[in-house]
């Protein structure tokens, strides 16, 4: 039966790749990418010095075009939903086309597959089906919030306290109950900047030669992340960034 890996290479720094997952790159037939466009070249460009580095001869690329979706629909869950089937039927036709019973497959993911990425769930949706069938294994990698902790040498939670994570969307409608220490991902909207007594450990494209970071009191530091936010989003064409909210003690 067809396997498939489905590995973390980290966020952004070749040498956040893990032995296992070197281990996994090596004994992979074939890799499949989805190509978000141009503006996300970056990205895959490190998976490609990824499989050059530690990839078997003879191992193939299976390239698909990621679909579109709205970034600021009205019904957020409904849009996600029909991007992630669009999708899973792409990665579908590339798997069915291109790897053999005997062989193995890969799909190198940005950070860690349980972290915010649709891989995982788009795997399971396609077995669901039933037509294309194939066993498949998770290796972890380290996160964007791991990465963005050791670059502030920071802890994410204090002696005997939660921490939660979420995204920008949902730090808009309020602070989450319960915690003092909040990472945000997806935030489109910089809702830190509702929270001006807060301290922000924030970072864009961390462990990359790109990597931007700023901490300090939100009401301090708020406009200048603002600004170098926009500046970065405009000279590459995207932003990944995340940061550690913490309300003083």
């Amino acid at each position: 039966m067809r396997k498939i890996y489905v590995i973390g290479i980290g966020a952004g720094d070749p040498d956040h790749l893990t032995l296992q997952a070197a281990k996994a790159i090596g004994r992979t037939d074939v890799f499949f990418l989805l190509d978000k466009g141009e503006t996300k070249a970056s990205m895959i460009e490190l998976r490609e010095q990824l499989m050059k580095a530690y990839g078997r001869p003879g191992k193939r690329v299976a390239e698909g075009r990621d679909p579109d979706r709205d970034r600021t629909p009205s019904d957020y869950e409904g849009t996600v939903t029909d991007w992630r089937h669009r999708r899973s039927e792409i990665t579908e036709t590339l798997i069915a086309e291109n790897l053999r019973d005997d062989q193995i497959g890969a799909f190198l993911v940005w950070g860690d597959p349980a972290l915010y990425d649709s891989t995982i769930a788009i795997l399971d949706e396609i077995l669901e089906r039933g037509q294309t069938l194939f066993e498949y294994e998770v290796i972890p990698g380290i996160s964007s919030i791991s990465a963005l902790a050791a670059k502030h040498r920071v802890g994410l939670n204090r002696v005997g306290q939660p921490f939660q994570v979420t995204t920008g969307r949902r730090l808009a409608e309020g602070w989450p109950d319960g915690v003092d220490d909040v990472v945000v991902m997806l935030d489109a909207q910089q809702a830190f900047t509702a929270h001006p007594d807060a301290e922000i450990y924030w970072g864009a494209y961390v462990g990359t030669p790109d990597e931007i970071l700023r901490s300090g009191t939100v009401a301090d530091v708020a406009d200048e992340i603002k600004e170098v936010r926009s500046d970065a989003r405009e000279r590459h064409g995207w932003i990944m960034d995340t940061y550690l909210l913490r309300r003083r003690s």
